[in-house]
């Protein structure tokens, strides 16, 4: 998403459920209202086509399993012979999946005609990347706690910058999100008195 220079920088402190640009909040809102589960159905079988046939053209074995929580699909590779053999998949810091992850989605709009938002996991790297998010929350939040200045964190995907502002917003701290393309990143401060 292309951001005009006026989104580059928050100004204030905004809570957690408003971390996306405007436009972007309404179509996810329209989105997952009631989705009808034949729909997310036909969603994760069109990613998983498209997956299997990227595994087959990469000579890469995998099992794809598909789960639908919460009105969202969620995709999962898991390598079938030794672990860590997808790994390819997932590049530094995540940045090969969440490419893929886009890829699949453009490959699921052109087979259903509609937009996707599903989650795209390769051997639990989202499990574990959340795990080291959770970390490096609880360690922005004791800090911001501390000495109530704003703690700015290195710059992350739009999923891992959701999961944080999850956490802080928990804490009962805000945090919003600064910065443009690759340098987008959260920023957490201290709660408004």
């Amino acid at each position: 998403m292309t951001q005009s220079p006026e989104q580059d920088h928050a100004v204030d402190a905004v809570p957690a459920e408003n971390i996306e640009e405007p436009e972007q909040q309404l179509a996810e809102t329209e989105e997952s209202a009631a989705v009808p589960a034949s729909r997310l159905d036909e969603e994760g079988d069109a990613a998983a086509d498209y997956l299997e046939e990227l595994l087959d053209i990469a000579d890469l074995d995998g099992d794809i399993d598909i789960e639908v929580k919460a009105g969202r699909v969620y995709v999962s590779l898991q390598s079938e012979d030794e672990p860590g053999s997808l790994e390819q998949l997932v590049g530094a810091d995540g940045s090969t999946l969440e490419a893929l992850q886009e890829l699949a989605r453009l490959a699921v709009l052109a087979s259903t005609g509609q937009r996707s938002r599903f989650i795209l996991d390769v051997d639990g790297y989202r499990a574990r990347r959340g795990a080291e998010l959770g970390e490096l929350a609880a360690a922005a939040i004791e800090s911001v706690r501390t000495s109530g200045e704003p703690e700015h964190l290195r710059p992350m995907s739009a999923y891992e910058r959701k999961l944080v502002h999850d956490l802080v917003a928990e804490a009962g701290l805000v945090s919003d999100s600064e910065g443009e393309g690759p340098r987008r990143h959260v920023v957490v401060h201290p709660a408004e008195g």
